[in-house]
């Protein structure tokens, strides 16, 4: 998987103001969302919903400074179905999106002290109040529009916040509230009269780290008084020879080794450590050594968490080393469904072809924003070359890119200057931009040794069909090994995909529209179009 962290920069690296919650940009309306008008060969994709804001509870935060105005984009929606719902960390207002989740599923504790009841109700709880928290992050909970813990935050909470403190590794689905729940342990443990660090999230990617910088900021805007600081170690030589103060540190795992050891960021005082999309950031052929190397770097007490959507067996066996004598709390895999999600696929007989279609499949619509996954960065490279021919608003982030330059890339997409994102995995895990209705396997995932990875597609779709939204994933094969692997990956998550017959066009409009008609995209028939699994 590409990653920018796989060596250690060589550059220093910088950090957020003390006042980071200060600079925060809302996104208002803005004329470069506004759907691009309907015409007889077209129909618009862009049906997607946000969830309302209460402008009366949300905290006057003026812009980043490095963030252009022209940015503040988010659509308003007059659906209120969701107005009530919650956002996993990433909140409306900073891109993300919201959250509904679905009734039939259910949290598995595993308790490190086996003497103790997992169903004691010590363990759970159903109102942020029983949680005795900072009366300021009850308040920026309702901020955030967080009215009732979602079901992984009702068990991991009380696991996270009792003392003393106790290792937690946690997998839920995409969207559940993982984010939130570790921003309230980091803002609940630290101690505001010293700017020192003392909690430590590391991510796999840049992106990933600035946006939950941004959610710790936002959850804890009414801290900022009494000197909360939230501090970016990312790749940035703009911020040479900085030594990085703030109680919490967000970052990616070279750029903080690499700190560490230049003793520009001290870690004898972080008491709490947390890997966001741990079973990436702990995979032995990635960057668990480097994971491995900050830990030791740190107190032998902290306490350790780890969150992911999925835990394969020998990085969960890892998982247990890095952080010992964890409470768990896990769900089977195939409990991990993305059946909320519209899978479809196009059979092409080259590669070519398969170009071919995809100008085809973006001729026919207006979709509000999509992102296509590609294996390798020539191709996203080519992909992005031809459809900026074709006259498409296209954006392509790889790991080629570095620095300030994937934050461009990826502002673009964000504020729907580009309505589609041409990138590898580096973007497939964790991160939401809320107008996102369509992902594309132009590519379909596989391991190294060209089976089908599981993990990699179910992270890739989580990118759409948030809970409650409108979402589609629509995956290219072109040859055996590509419609073998597919099939694998949807007879392993129980999902039949629908094959869309590319010689009836007319057709494959009409069911789309059908498609997008459901929010949820369950169980949507398809007309005149057979089922294949």
């Amino acid at each position: 998987m590409s990653s920018e962290d796989s060596k250690p920069p060589a550059s220093e690296l910088g950090s957020l103001s003390q006042s980071f919650a200060d600079r925060l940009t809302f996104p208002t309306d803005d004329e470069s969302q506004t759907k691009a008008p309907a015409t007889p060969s077209k129909f618009n994709w862009a049906d997607e919903v946000t969830t309302p804001i209460d402008e009366s509870k949300k905290p006057d935060l003026p812009k980043l400074d490095s963030e252009d105005p022209k940015s503040e984009s988010q659509p308003k929606t007059d659906d209120s179905s969701l107005g009530m719902a919650q956002t996993d960390g990433a909140n409306v207002w900073i891109g993300g999106s919201g959250l509904e989740e679905p009734a039939e599923y259910d949290v598995d504790v595993k308790l490190a002290d086996l003497r103790a009841d997992p169903e004691n109700p010590l363990y759970s709880v159903k109102q942020f109040k029983d949680l005795n928290l900072r009366p300021e992050l009850l308040q920026g909970l309702l901020t955030m529009a967080f009215h009732k813990p979602s079901k992984i935050q009702e068990r991991a909470l009380p696991l996270l916040l009792a003392n003393p403190p106790t290792n937690l590794i946690g997998q839920s689905q995409s969207g559940t509230g993982k984010t939130a729940a570790f921003t309230l342990n980091m803002l609940s443990r630290i101690d505001l009269s010293s700017n020192e660090p003392q909690a430590l999230v590391l991510a796999p990617t840049r992106e990933l780290a600035k946006q939950i910088a941004k959610v710790c900021a936002l959850m804890g805007c009414f801290l900022l008084e009494q000197g909360l600081q939230i501090t970016e170690v990312v790749p940035n030589p703009a911020m040479r020879g900085q030594h990085y103060k703030g109680q919490i540190i967000v970052g990616t795992p070279g750029s903080v080794m690499d700190m560490l050891k230049r003793r520009q960021l001290e870690g004898r005082n972080i008491k709490i450590l947390t890997l966001d999309e741990a079973d990436n950031m702990l995979d032995l052929q990635g960057m668990g050594d480097q994971c491995k190397r900050v830990k030791q770097q740190l107190p032998r007490d902290v306490q350790t968490v780890l969150f992911s959507a999925t835990f394969p067996p020998e990085v969960l066996e890892f998982a247990t080393h890095f952080a010992p004598n964890s409470n768990q709390i896990t769900l089977k895999v195939e409990n991990l469904t993305v059946k909320g999600i519209k899978q479809m696929y196009l059979d092409c007989d080259s590669d070519e072809a398969k170009y071919n279609a995809l100008v085809k499949f973006y001729g026919l619509m207006t979709i509000s924003s999509s992102i296509i996954f590609v294996r390798r960065r020539d191709t996203a490279a080519e992909i992005e070359k031809r459809m900026t021919a074709e006259g498409h608003r296209v954006a392509s982030l790889t790991g080629a890119l570095e620095g300030v330059d994937r934050d461009e890339v990826f502002q673009r997409f964000a504020n729907g200057e580009a309505r589609v994102l041409i990138t590898t995995n580096v973007l497939s895990r964790g991160i939401d931009v809320q107008t996102v209705t369509m992902v594309v396997n132009y590519d379909i995932p596989e391991t190294a040794g060209g089976k089908p990875d599981f993990e990699t597609y179910l992270h890739r779709i989580g990118r759409t069909g948030r809970f409650g939204r409108t979402g589609a994933a629509l995956s290219f094969v072109h040859d055996k090994r590509s419609w073998q692997n597919l099939m694998d990956i949807c007879k392993h998550f129980g999902t039949e995909p629908m094959k869309l017959d590319t010689s009836d066009w007319d057709n494959v409009e009409k069911m789309l529209k059908m498609v997008m008609k459901n929010t949820r995209n369950v169980n949507v028939p398809a007309p005149e179009v057979g089922m294949q699994g």
